[in-house]
């Protein structure tokens, strides 16, 4: 079995949704003065490698500890738009791969926009899912849908429209994801493990893809 991170690192001036604070550590306890070492954490649930839950955009959708722990586990399988120069996945950009979307449980859109993080570039003009797209993909039995862009909507969406289309089926969105280059393979089996918080609308997730000898080789 080989494993392969997504995830980027959660740190203190690491890149943050327009108008969130980035991260705090403050070390509490230290080696010195308490004999061990703890630090407070102070962040926003959808810091860094993150899960959307329905609650995060629905006033009634489910919190991430509402949903069963398979949720967060499953095949998946990565669509390639690394050469799609234009603002949106479109519908047609999607069904060609209507075959391997059935046969999976999460599917990764892959933007090549993780190249950018800790850039300016990164917040502007990144490939997002067209309304069209999402209401086609929204009819797939998925677990989640990944990108590796801070935002499967464009930036300055006011009316998250592709977020709801999705999360009201319950099809859980993964947002920040990087190195996809590292998975070389067909089909994987992909881990987004959130926190185990109370009514959590979001959380950072160690998002990680798990390789076993018949699913083929990842770098």
């Amino acid at each position: 079995m080989k494993v392969i991170d997504l995830t980027h690192t959660i740190h203190s001036n690491m890149p943050v949704f327009p108008k969130t604070e980035p991260p705090v550590f403050k070390v509490s306890n230290t080696h010195q003065r308490d004999g061990f070492m703890e630090t407070k954490l102070s962040m926003y649930s959808h810091t860094g490698t993150h899960i959307d839950a329905p609650k995060h955009m629905l006033s009634k959708g489910s919190s991430l500890d509402n949903l069963s722990i398979d949720r967060y586990i499953g095949k998946a399988t990565i669509l390639d738009f690394t050469k799609l120069e234009k603002e949106y996945i479109e519908i047609n950009d999607i069904s060609k791969y209507k075959e391997r979307i059935a046969k999976v449980e999460f599917i990764i859109l892959k933007t090549g926009w993780s190249k950018y993080w800790g850039r300016e570039k990164y917040f502007l003009d990144f490939p997002s899912l067209s309304i069209e797209a999402a209401n086609y993909l929204k009819e797939f039995n998925l677990k989640g849908i990944g990108i590796d862009t801070i935002s499967i909507d464009k930036i300055d969406s006011e009316s998250f429209n592709v977020h709801k289309i999705l999360l009201s089926k319950d099809i859980l969105i993964i947002e920040n994801l990087t190195k996809l280059d590292n998975i070389d393979t067909e089909y994987f089996i992909l881990s987004i493990l959130p926190l185990k918080t109370l009514d959590a609308d979001g959380s950072p997730v160690r998002a990680v893809a798990i390789k076993n000898k018949e699913h083929g080789s990842l770098k």
